[in-house]
Formats: structure tokens, sequence, C-alpha cells
């Protein structure tokens, strides 16, 4: 099948390299353009870019899409299909109509839930214990195209987001192969509206720790939060990053949340919500190196009664 890819992160990779392991002809790579990245602000190559050139492909990475010459430029590669995975651009729909088989795309949930951004995060972060992959027909809403085929996953008990995005990345690949073999046969399924839930954009004040939350929620997005945007709080007027931690199985009668009940050499425990506790284990500290919560805890002196989020 002649197809053009569209896609930017290194979750996107994955299919990428299954088209082109499964046979396809990707006449081009859409991907974002190379942005300034670290200290030095020097312009990096998404992750799908570099594998576009590895494999020899034609890469295009236009600042705007919906010009009338871009869409003309796309409309001439006279593909079978676009095949989309976290491209990051709402396509105009002069692209989603200009191949025969339209703009296939690959979501990270089990749609209708977890429409949007970040599905693989807030799915962690709000407790799910199962999600999945679906590849889907693009219209022009946001995410709510038919439904071509899904696969669930279930989300272990520590996994965090990255690590859950890496899995759904491999088994979202098999799924797209699966689709585009067999695209001439799959009856396309209305989304049920109803049940409809969002996962919007992540923003760095959400990874703010509110420790008026339960325990268990405020662990949830640490590990669903990750790498971006952290969960972080605040402590003696310095911003504390939080990496790691446990929800404890006492209780504390202490008043105020985000109270240090014990630091010691197995980490640090702070009063949340409910009279739940968190265990920290790994945090690092502002202009710090990442370490253990007891390393943090002997070195800055942390004694019960201190409050983070201060």
């Amino acid at each position: 099948m002649k197809i053009v890819f569209m896609g930017t992160p290194a979750a996107a990779v994955a299919s990428l390299e299954r088209l082109v392991a499964d046979g396809h002809d990707v006449v081009a790579v859409y991907t974002q353009p190379d942005r300034p990245a670290g200290r030095g602000q020097q312009l990096k190559m998404s992750p799908v870019k570099e594998a576009a050139i590895r494999h020899g492909l034609e890469v295009r990475q236009p600042e705007r899409i919906k010009t009338d010459d871009e869409i003309e430029a796309f409309r001439s590669l006279k593909a079978d299909c676009a095949v989309v995975v976290a491209y990051g651009r709402i396509l105009p729909q002069a692209m989603l109509d200009a191949f025969p088989h339209g703009a296939i795309n690959l979501h990270f949930s089990l749609l209708p839930k977890y429409r949007g951004a970040a599905p693989v995060n807030w799915a962690i972060a709000n407790g799910e214990t199962t999600t999945g992959v679906t590849t889907m027909k693009m219209d022009a809403g946001l995410d709510t195209g038919d439904i071509l085929l899904q696969q669930a996953l279930e989300i272990s008990d520590r996994e965090t987001a990255s690590q859950l995005l890496e899995r759904s990345a491999v088994i979202g690949s098999e799924l797209l192969s699966k689709t585009l073999s067999d695209i001439d046969n799959i009856v396309p399924k209305k989304q049920n509206d109803d049940e409809a839930s969002y996962a919007p954009i992540l923003r760095k004040t959400d990874g703010l720790i509110n420790w008026n939350g339960d325990a268990a929620d405020i662990e949830r997005k640490i590990r669903g939060f990750k790498p971006f945007p952290g969960s972080f709080t605040m402590f003696r007027g310095k911003r504390l990053v939080v990496h790691d931690a446990f929800v404890s199985n006492i209780e504390s009668s202490i008043d105020l949340a985000g109270t240090v009940i014990e630091a010691n050499k197995a980490g640090v425990w702070v009063r949340c919500g409910t009279s739940s506790v968190l265990k920290i284990t790994e945090l690092q500290a502002e202009g710090k190196k990442r370490q253990s919560a007891a390393e943090f805890a002997n070195g800055a002196r942390v004694t019960a009664g201190e409050v983070f989020g201060s």
C-alpha cells in the first residue's frame, strides 16, 4: 500500500518501523519541524524524523499544513491513505479526504474513552486498570472518527506513563499492521459519544501536588505524569520534584495535609487527605540531582512537623 506517514514523538516510531517492515511504500513522512532543545538550544530532530532518515524516506516538516500549497503538495503524493500517529497537528478536511482510504489514526486508548492529547497519562492518573489502543478513520472531530480495530491491555500496579506508552506503541503498531492488511474488509464502527471521556493536554501546573488529595490519588499522578510535567511540591521556598512514592499502610492523626510525619533512612512519610500517608522514596531538590528521599532527608535535615507545599 502507498502510504503517507504523519507522526512526531518516540511513541510513533514503532508504527513507522512496522509499515516499512510490512513492505508498504511510505512515500513521505510528515513530522514537526526541528525545535531548539537542551541547554544549548540546538535544533533537535523528532524521533520520527530520525527513523525516517535511517530508512531513506522523504521527510516533510511544514510549519503550517492548512495552506493551499501544502494541501496540494499532500494530494500530489497520490497515496492510498495517510497514517497518523501523534503527529501533533489537526489535519484540515481536505487532507482527510485526499486519499481513497482517507486518514487512519492510531490512538492510545480504547475510544471513545480518553479522547485527546494525553490518554496514557490520564488513564494512569485516574486509576484505570485497563486501557488499550484503537485504529480509527479520522474525521474533523477530536478523536471522534469511526473505530476500525481495538485491543485492550492491562495497566500494571506500578507502571508509569512512560512505560505504558512504550508498551502501547508496540502493541499499537501491530494493530495498525492488522488494520492496513485487512482495510477492505473491516466494517467501521461509530463511537458512542455518551461514553466519551477526555484526556486534555498536560500543562506544567498539572504536576503541582495537592496534599489534600488521597495518597493513592497522588501516587497515581506521580506515575501518570512521567516524564512530563512531573510531580512537584514546594519545600522551604524551593521546588521539590517527587519521582517515586508508595501509599503507606499507616494513617495519620495530624490535621494539616503535607505535614512530614517521619523522615529517616527508609524515606519520607507525608500526611495526605483522608488521613492517608504517602511514603516518598525518590525526589529531586531544585538545582540538585535526583536522589533517594533518605539521602535528601539526611542532607537537608528534614524533621517531622515540617510542611510540604508551603
